[in-house]
Parts: C-alpha cells; structure tokens; sequence
C-alpha cells in the first residue's frame, strides 16, 4: 500500500492521531475551480479547498501559507487547464506523473535550455505512482475520460502552433498545460508531503480560440474528478 493510500487508511483511527495526517488540502487559482471541487466533494469534512491565485507563485505562496497554518497528509492541485491533441481532449480529465515547470530556463543560441540542464536544479516534481495509477483507473471505473502524464507548469498559457509543437518537442509524453501544478508541488516537496496535480481540460494546447473553450463542460468534469478523491484518497 503506498503512502497516501495508508494515509486514508489512517482517517478511521482517530484516537491515535491519524486523522490530521489524513487531511487533503486542494489548491485551484480561482473561484470557480475552488467551488467545482467542493461541489464534487459534498461537504466532506477531510478536503480544505482554497483558491490560491492564478501562476506559480500565488500557488506556492498560496500553498505554503495554508500548510503553516494546518495538517495534512496530501496537497492536490486542481483546476482546468490545456490539454495536448492526441493525449488530452477537451472534456477529459489529467491526473498528473509529474508536476514540471515548463518555463523555467533560458534561451540560448542552440534553443530553449531548462534550468535543470543549466544546473540550477530539478524543475520537476514527480507524483507518487501508486497513487496516480489508483485515482486514474477510480476515474476510469467512474466513466470518466482520464489520462496520465507530466503536466506542464507555464507562464504564459500556449496561444499559438509554433509554441505548442516547441512544448511538445521538449516533452513528448506531456498530458497538458496549467499554470500552477509545479508551484503547489514545491511548497508541498518542501514540507515532505506528496503532491498530485488533476486537470480537466477545456481547451487543446495550440492556437487560442477563446470562444471555442468548453469552460463549464471542464468544471463539470473537474466535479466528477473531485467525487472519485472521495473513494481513493
């Protein structure tokens, strides 16, 4: 049993102080991501939800702050976001490999360098496996169009097909693209607590075309996601 999963076990032994460790602490960047997931929570007394500020770092100061403040076994961040063509569609929904900070780097005459192939550290957090394939086959079981894959953390979100096929090239099994995923990830890696990342996708990573978002279809299935935490976490 992985170490979330004992996590949840924990919830049920309250006298021996488990049920702290137990609690999950769910970071989006706005409103109406924040109320998606407590929709699909249904008042579940275990699950913090805040809304943290859109980018990485509203999202990691958003997270930091609330993991001094409290105790919790888990950080998930959650909201919409990008989804890859081919590995993503609209309507589906991610559970992050890894949280990876896509824009972090410098460019160099030879292209685009992270900071990792710089030498200034990993710019990227894995989630813990186990419990990305457990919480992937629950949304499967549920009916709900899931994929895995590392989840890109951008700055700028992708707008046109030159800077998708550029992102696609330096991570080919990327899933999709968001803004904060990386963020929240680091504060939680800094306090040693696991981290995940789910996303429902509204739009393809490429060309932007506002008026063709599927914003609320996204929600809706970010609801669906937030129900199946329930069962698994």
């Amino acid at each position: 049993m992985d170490a979330l999963n004992r996590q949840a076990a924990a919830a049920d032994d309250t006298a021996s102080g488990g049920a702290e460790s137990s609690r999950v602490l769910i970071v989006t960047a706005v409103a109406a991501e924040r109320d998606a997931v407590l929709r699909g929570l249904n008042g579940s007394s275990r699950f913090d939800v805040i809304a943290a500020g859109a980018g990485t770092a509203a999202a990691a100061a958003g997270t930091a702050a609330a993991l001094a403040a409290g105790s919790y076994g888990c950080v998930i961040s959650a909201g919409i976001g990008g989804g890859f063509p081919g590995r993503a569609p609209v309507g589906s929904l991610v559970v992050a490999s890894e949280m990876t900070d896509a824009a972090l780097g410098a460019e160099t005459p030879e292209g685009f360098r992270s900071a990792a192939e710089l030498g200034f550290g990993s710019v990227t957090v894995p989630a813990e496996r186990g419990t990305v394939q457990a919480l992937a086959a629950a949304l499967a079981a549920a009916g709900l169009a899931v994929s895995t894959g590392p989840v890109l953390t951008v700055s700028t979100a992708t707008g046109t097909a030159g800077t998708a096929a550029a992102l696609a090239a330096r991570h080919p099994e990327a899933a999709a693209e968001a803004m904060e995923g990386h963020g929240v990830a680091v504060a939680a890696q800094a306090l040693g607590i696991a981290a995940l990342e789910l996303r429902a996708i509204s739009n393809p990573v490429g060309p932007r075309d506002r008026a063709a978002w599927k914003i609320n279809e996204a929600l809706d299935a970010l609801t669906a996601g937030a129900a199946i935490l329930l069962e698994v976490l």
